[in-house]
């Protein structure tokens, strides 16, 4: 994750040239030989497989491409030796395929260094029986010599053939700017809204005066006002009206028309986020490593082998999680100026066992600290519904997820969070080596990998990274966390959990700064660097009081300077500032902590600053315009979680609107009109970077499963990926800067802790949807779970807006509690 994965064209090694090419010299333009195949296949080479196919008979070149290969350079054809002066470019082809079914097959061109894949070009595009033209435009910063122009074509199943012609390489050729297609221009939440939520759309315009609107159910008018004129919007830059039909409570179907416009269809209905809940959380399942993704559970196209379950360096083909080294002693960043990732030296001279866990994101990597707030966001999931008014009973429970663990007497989401809790336990060094009780910081390919690649296929050799205090303190607040919500269906397993929690803690204590450093990102995973782990100090004493009680946590929580401050960002938190999700447990999991109505009073404050972000954006998103970063979306959903929180902490339903309204962005109320959610809306996000959800690649993959969240618009430059910077060259308003293609690894990726994310939100919201969590909300306390609960009485609101709330709790240890 968090870095750009080269192209791979190992089989060139192999490559039968079919005429020589001799070298060009710096001066010649950089123009295709032969392009239009006008002297058959002179200047063009092919790997081995494909030789003695090819035919230029026709005026084209066409190629039988042969069945059964896995990966795209597993059959290549290309021409060598471009010098590219520092220009803009324009590659242009006409490509047909032939294929038994006649569906449609992907071919990856590329523009890259023939020795270390390095691409200026990488683009993979559609193509069906009927020749289409493609123009794909490139723009250099330097000169490049020696470059190579591969066409990527294997890894179907089934033989096909290919077809090329007019082949050409313009420079100083710009395409016209990138637009995307936005649809109608009545923006709405393509999912829907529930009936008590508030239901506002926003009208894209040009007019400066007020715009009727018509509510329809069919073709029958349901209600019908004016627009409200908004600001200007930095974050689109678009003229833009506000439309509120909140007033309609009646489930159906509608549409919304305004300026000639008419939306996609939306449900208003209490049930719109219950199987947003289910798929949310289900994703975790697919991400699973080490183990056999069941197809009576997923259904075939979702089914896959275990990845990373042999030895690792050893002679499979997958190189796997066990018996995992430590990095090589010395290791740099490698490159054309390497450098030590490490101020000093470090390896080791154990192995470990680390099958198991999620992968992070669309690479094969496991990341404790990325693990560890997705599994505290899964726990939190659950945990909620132990200790909010509003929680559904039975909607978390044991069965409601299709996993192997399911029906076995353990809530299934708990279930889900062990498989990375056992990770991540697993990742802690061993007793009498250095750094004993620390854990390592993320295991992962040494070198990046292309896509597709379904993790059994992983060729790479993996290894165990330096560990780091922040990685440490993930696993000691996660573990007790985890303690006290297994106590009641595992006590064993929740006597290890707190156990490890306690040794991990004590490790991060003796070394508390130890970093991941930064430029520990370059050999096949990102870095996932955080140099200050205060929060993390923070979150693992909280968690640690909350499950024991013990005085030693709770003076570090009352004495960390973090108990004092503003910990909610209005740009959102992440894995890297765990103090809000500290913050929200210390809030709403009974204790005895003193000064609680303070620590209540932070959380509302801090969800009033977000609601006041909110306010000021014309499509009610809880984000700024200059707050637009890698994964946005998460952002934006965390954002969510703290008003959610606050919400269940005070009963004021001005948090339950603000949360209900902001995920109307993600589910399609935004500037590109489209779903971040796949399967979700009319137009929805399909394409998210994976290795093996990655049909816009192969068509025999799936794409994400549905309720996977895209990572959405991202408008800082510096993490732009080629695919971005190709189209977003001139610039792009932030909710602009996005594009669903698998290659955007910078806006459109798929990660569990954005996943984690989600799963809190469609929980929230599904809740507010049903008749049983309205009528907790109103009053009434459900005390199913027999070790406490929790009774949420919203008294008073004084006139700084501050709630206070009444804790009642019960200990069955102890009944005078």
């Amino acid at each position: 994750m968090r870095a750009p994965a080269l192209a791979l064209a190992a089989s060139l090694a192999i490559a039968a040239a079919l005429v020589a090419t001799p070298a060009a010299s710096a001066a010649d333009a950089p123009e295709v030989t032969n392009g239009a195949f006008d002297d058959g296949d002179d200047s063009w080479w092919a790997t081995e497989d494909l030789v003695d196919s090819v035919d230029t008979s026709s005026g084209a070149m066409c190629v039988d491409v042969p069945g059964g290969t896995v990966n795209p350079w597993d059959a290549i054809v290309g021409q060598d030796s471009f010098n590219l002066p520092l220009d803009d470019y324009v590659l242009s082809f006409d490509v047909s395929a032939a294929t038994a079914d006649g569906e449609p097959v992907a071919v990856r061109a590329l523009m890259q260094d023939p020795i270390n894949y390095a691409t200026v070009l990488d683009k993979t595009v559609q193509v069906g029986p009927d020749s289409s033209h493609f123009d794909l435009g490139f723009a250099l910063s330097q000169d490049y010599e020696d470059r190579q122009m591969a066409f990527q074509i294997g890894g179907a199943t089934a033989p096909w053939t290919f077809c090329i012609d007019n082949v050409v390489l313009e420079a100083g050729k710009v395409l016209p700017a990138y637009g995307a297609e936005t649809g109608p221009r009545v923006r709405v939440n393509q999912v829907g809204y529930l009936p008590d939520a508030p239901k506002r759309a926003t009208l894209v315009t040009d007019q400066s005066a007020p715009v009727e609107w018509t509510l329809l159910d069919g073709s029958a008018t349901v209600a019908s006002g004016e627009s409200v004129p908004a600001p200007s919007d930095p974050s689109s830059l678009l003229t833009v009206h506000t439309i509120d039909f909140s007033d309609v409570t009646a489930p159906g179907t509608y549409t919304l028309t305004a300026d000639g416009e008419t939306s996609y269809e939306f449900v208003i209905g209490t049930e719109a986020y219950e199987q947003l809940r289910t798929d949310s959380l289900a994703y975790f399942y697919l991400a699973r490593s080490g183990t056999d993704i069941d197809a009576a559970l997923v259904g075939e196209d979702y089914a896959r082998d275990a990845g990373h379950v042999s030895t690792a360096g050893g002679t499979d083909t997958n190189q796997g999680d066990l018996a995992v080294a430590c990095q090589p002693a010395g290791d740099t960043t490698g490159g054309d100026n390497p450098q030590p990732i490490y101020d000093e030296p470090w390896t080791c001279d154990y192995t470990l066992d680390v099958v198991g866990g999620w992968y992070d994101a669309g690479d094969h990597g496991k990341y404790v600290v990325n693990g560890g707030i997705a599994t505290a966001q899964l726990l939190s999931t659950y945990e909620r519904s132990l200790t909010a008014a509003s929680a559904v009973q039975g909607a978390l429970d044991d069965g409601t997820l299709a996993i192997p663990e399911s029906s076995n007497g353990i809530p299934d989401v708990l279930d889900e969070a062990k498989w990375e809790l056992d990770f991540m336990s697993s990742m802690m060094v061993p007793q009498g080596e250095g750094y004993a009780g620390m854990v390592h910081h993320k295991v992962h390919d040494y070198g990046w990998t292309g896509l597709p690649l379904l993790p059994a296929q992983d060729p790479e050799v993996r290894y165990l990274h330096r560990p780091s205090t922040a990685a440490t303190l993930n696993l000691a607040a996660t573990a007790a966390q985890g303690a006290r919500l297994f106590e009641k269906y595992d006590p064993a397993y929740a006597e290890q959990l707190l156990e490890s929690s306690r040794t991990a803690w004590a490790a991060a204590l003796a070394n508390p700064e130890v970093y991941a450093p930064a430029a520990d990102g370059s050999n096949g995973g990102g870095p996932y660097d955080d140099q200050n782990v205060s929060d993390e100090f923070y979150w693992a004493a909280a968690e640690l009081f909350l499950t024991t009680g013990e005085e030693e946590f709770l003076n570090y929580v009352l004495e960390s300077p973090l108990h004092e401050r503003n910990v909610f960002p209005t740009g959102g938190f992440s894995w890297d500032s765990m103090a809000a999700i500290a913050r929200m447990d210390l809030a709403t999991v009974p204790s005895d902590l003193p000064g609680h109505d303070a620590v209540v009073a932070s959380v509302l404050a801090g969800a009033d600053g977000i609601l006041a972000e909110q306010s000021r954006q014309p499509f009610g998103q809880p984000l700024a315009a200059n707050q637009f970063v890698w994964g946005s979306n998460s952002q934006i959903l965390n954002n969510i979680v703290v008003l959610g929180t606050a919400y269940d902490l005070s009963g004021d339903e001005k948090y339950r609107d603000g949360a209900l309204e902001s995920l109307d962005y993600v589910l399609g109320r935004n500037a590109l009109n489209m779903s971040y959610v796949t399967g979700y809306g009319t137009q929805y996000a399909q394409n998210q970077h994976s290795r093996w959800f990655a049909n816009q690649l192969n068509r025999e993959l799936p794409h994400p499963p549905a309720g996977s969240v895209a990572g959405g618009p991202n408008a800082k430059t510096e993490t732009w990926d080629p695919v971005a910077n190709e189209l977003f060259a001139a610039g792009c308003a932030p909710q602009f800067c996005y594009v669903d293609d698998i290659q955007s690894w910078a806006t459109n990726e798929i990660t569990v802790n954005w996943n984690s994310a989600l799963s809190w939100v469609a929980s929230f919201a599904a809740d507010q949807g049903s008749a049983e969590g309205g009528a907790q909300a109103a009053g009434s306390s459900d005390t199913s779970d027999n070790s406490w609960f929790v009774l949420l009485l919203a008294l008073a609101v004084n006139g700084a807006g501050v709630a206070y709330v009444l804790y009642l709790s019960r200990d069955d240890k102890d009944p005078e509690h």
